[in-house]
């Protein structure tokens, strides 16, 4: 069992180093250049700024609810030792994709670029991938009593309108 101590340590590595920080900061920033070109008209930066600030809420939401609630990272190789079905994960299962996916597209629209929207859809692809055939299947064999029940009634995209009770 990590310490809580070691599970930040880890998770915020990984947030900043790994994944999150490659997909949000580095790839945009190589397309970029964090560049936001004059001509675009003020509501899509605004769509923008608020898409990314939409999808940093959830992905924070959940990487805090990992190491706290779950007990773990968000990093595959160190899981969490429960399974999180709180907060935003009572509506959809992926809400750290779905904020992922947010950020892409508010930077795309902020910085007027089709490269990060394209980014985006590959990335969307890539998740929806990792999601079926890789994490849903490690989900069943460590919770086998508790997911099934909440695949059953919790959307893996689409947000459910009521929150998911777990009985």
């Amino acid at each position: 069992m990590a310490s809580l101590r070691s599970n930040i340590v880890v998770s915020v590595l990984f947030t900043v180093l790994g994944g999150p920080g490659i997909l949000l900061v580095l790839l945009p920033w190589w397309v970029t250049r964090f560049h936001i070109p004059p001509v675009e008209p003020p509501w899509q930066k605004l769509l923008g700024a608020a898409l990314i600030f939409a999808g940093l809420t959830p992905l924070f939401d959940s990487i805090r609810r990992f190491i706290y609630v779950g007990r773990g990272t968000l990093v595959p190789a160190a899981p969490t030792e429960r399974l999180v079905v709180s907060g935003l994960y009572r509506y959809v299962r992926n809400p750290m994709y779905i904020g992922v996916l947010l950020v892409l597209v508010g930077e795309a629209a902020l910085f007027g670029s089709r490269d990060l929207a394209i980014l985006a859809a590959v990335a969307w692809l890539g998740f929806h991938l990792f999601v079926r055939f890789h994490e849903e299947p490690a989900l069943a064999r460590r919770f086998p009593l508790d997911f099934p029940a909440y695949k059953r009634h919790v959307p893996r995209w689409m947000p459910r309108w009521t929150p998911y009770r777990q009985d």
